[in-house]
């Protein structure tokens, strides 16, 4: 290829590349921290109360911010909202190694921090969501092509993180792991800033216009933030599935939270395997997934999708619960977990093509950051809950008990009525409604389910 051709061809794919590195490093950078905060308080108050309640306040701000924020994003533009919300996690994450080290952190202000962190997060990884479609028109890339690349990163980052982060932890401790989180947000920004057009991410003009809210009229005032809003809730209200599916992983990512925040901690400090153990099994988990993703890619389209859902729910969920509750070697435990993860990867394929067949293109924005915040409000209180129980019952009953409640939820959600419709494309919607039809307006991504709460990615729809 010509050097010209060879220039303008990198010129071209500039905007995907740049999106999808800033999201690499911020992502990888957040797993890193998933393991080295929970262990920080764990080894500094010996509580598991204290670690669970660290949790709930860095998630509910995440959780809460992130579902208000759809109007805000489109209003600001979402590179400017991206890089400027993680130069402010970058620094909430610096300060708190910082505060440690001149003795002034005590745990109020440890939780004011993480509030602080999971509050900038959520804006950051909306905004990073709804540029992907941008990004793929600008680098002349079909949007199918440019999902399926943002999956395969946030994969990667579900892998390599957490087994970087294990290591770090392991050999120079937990602060290191939050130094290098604040690093990777701090590189992200700079990526965004500097690979991003500045016109990228759209942005109103300040007269509140918004051409395509029903009723719009060009040049005259357009609808207020709270009733760009509404139409979220009121678009969720008539789509049984959708609620069915928000609800199923909720509960899920619920119990996930409990499991990854305190319990698998609390596990790995009882049995002595310590934090390199837990980097190995999430880093299992995530090649797996990956795997996982990529055979849905091939052959999922063939199969029945409730089928599928519903078996990568079965290796997904329990197992990873009743294999730290018995006492095996750890390779055992690497072994189910690895099966896990190559059931999780079959589940953000057919979610992606559920939702992008019920959710006109115009409303994916609004509707995405409603049901991603639904859908991750339970992980906030996993965290808590979890903490307070291993404290009232002990570690092995407590996870029992989730396995249990894993296992019941996704099956008994199963024999609900609603889920027969994955198995039916939508019918009936116009053509420019359906998500997949050419637009004029770039749409924000499909939702999709946390890999590893309640580390963010990955903030969409998604199960580990």
């Amino acid at each position: 290829m010509p050097d010209g051709r060879r220039a303008a061809a990198g010129a071209r794919m500039r905007p995907l590349a740049g999106l999808l590195a800033a999201a690499a490093v911020s992502q990888t950078g957040t797993r890193v921290s998933a393991i080295a905060l929970p262990w920080f308080v764990l080894v500094t108050t010996g509580s598991a109360a204290q670690t669970g309640l660290v949790a709930f306040c860095e998630m509910a701000p995440y959780v809460l911010i992130k579902a208000l924020t759809g109007p805000l994003v489109d209003r600001a533009g979402a590179r400017v909202i991206s890089w400027t919300t993680d130069v402010a996690s970058a620094a909430g994450v610096a300060a708190v190694p910082a505060l440690h080290a001149l003795g002034l952190l005590d745990f109020w202000l440890l939780l004011v921090m993480v509030a602080v962190i999971g509050g900038a997060r959520g804006p950051g990884d909306l905004a990073k969501e709804v540029m992907i479609p941008e990004a793929a028109a600008l680098s002349a890339v079909p949007i199918e092509r440019a999902t399926g690349l943002l999956g395969v990163v946030e994969r990667l980052a579900s892998t390599v993180g957490p087994g970087a982060g294990g290591v770090l932890v392991a050999v120079l401790g937990p602060l290191a792991g939050l130094l290098v989180n604040a690093a990777t947000f701090a590189l992200g920004s700079v990526i965004v800033a500097l690979a991003l057009p500045r016109g990228m991410g759209g942005a109103d003009d300040g007269t509140g216009t918004d051409p395509t809210a029903p009723g719009a009229v060009a040049g005259g005032p357009g609808p207020g933030y709270w009733q760009r809003f509404a139409e979220g809730p009121a678009y969720l209200r008539g789509q049984p599935l959708l609620l069915i599916i928000i609800c199923t992983v909720g509960f899920t990512n619920f119990l996930d939270a409990a499991r990854n925040s305190v319990l698998l901690p609390i596990w790995a400090k009882e049995t002595g395997y310590g934090p390199s153990a837990i980097g190995l099994m999430t880093a299992a988990t995530g090649l797996t997934a990956v795997a996982g993703s990529l055979v849905a890619a091939v052959v999922a389209h063939r199969l029945r999708r409730r089928l599928v859902f519903f078996t990568g729910f079965l290796l997904a969920g329990a197992p990873r619960f009743v294999i730290l509750a018995v006492d095996v070697p750890v390779w055992a435990v690497v072994a189910v977990y690895a099966l896990s993860g190559f059931g999780s990867g079959f589940l953000n394929p057919i979610l992606g093509a559920v939702v992008w067949e019920r959710i006109p293109r115009r409303l994916l924005g609004r509707v995405g950051a409603l049901g991603d915040s639904l859908a991750w409000a339970g992980i906030p209180l996993g965290a808590l809950v979890a903490g307070a129980a291993v404290g009232c019952a002990g570690l092995v009953p407590v996870l029992a008990v989730g396995g249990a409640a894993y296992f019941l939820a996704t099956n008994l959600a199963g024999l609900r009525p609603e889920w027969h419709e994955m198995d039916r494309e939508r019918e009936g919607a116009p053509d420019e409604e359906r998500p997949g039809t050419t637009d004029p307006e770039p749409a924000a991504p499909p939702v999709q389910p946390p890999v590893q709460p309640p580390a963010p990615r990955r903030g969409r729809m998604e199960k580990a």
